[in-house]
């Protein structure tokens, strides 16, 4: 459960860090690591993708 309350955190920080452009952010993040055989950081960054996916679903349906 402590991993799932961390990707959210994370999630949000990236949010409020890159605003319209966290979803850019998180892909370059995740190439990278992909090119650098790096799968455990690629699954890391998806689950943050997901995160904030229904963070901005979530904000979406508020507006």
């Amino acid at each position: 459960m402590r991993a799932d309350l961390e990707r959210w955190a994370e999630a949000l920080a990236v949010e409020r860090e890159h605003g319209a452009n966290a979803g850019d952010f998180i892909a370059e993040r995740v190439g990278t690591l992909a090119l650098a055989g790096d799968q455990a950081g690629v699954a890391h960054w998806l689950g943050i993708a997901t995160r904030l996916d229904q963070l901005l679903d979530a904000g979406a349906m508020q507006h």
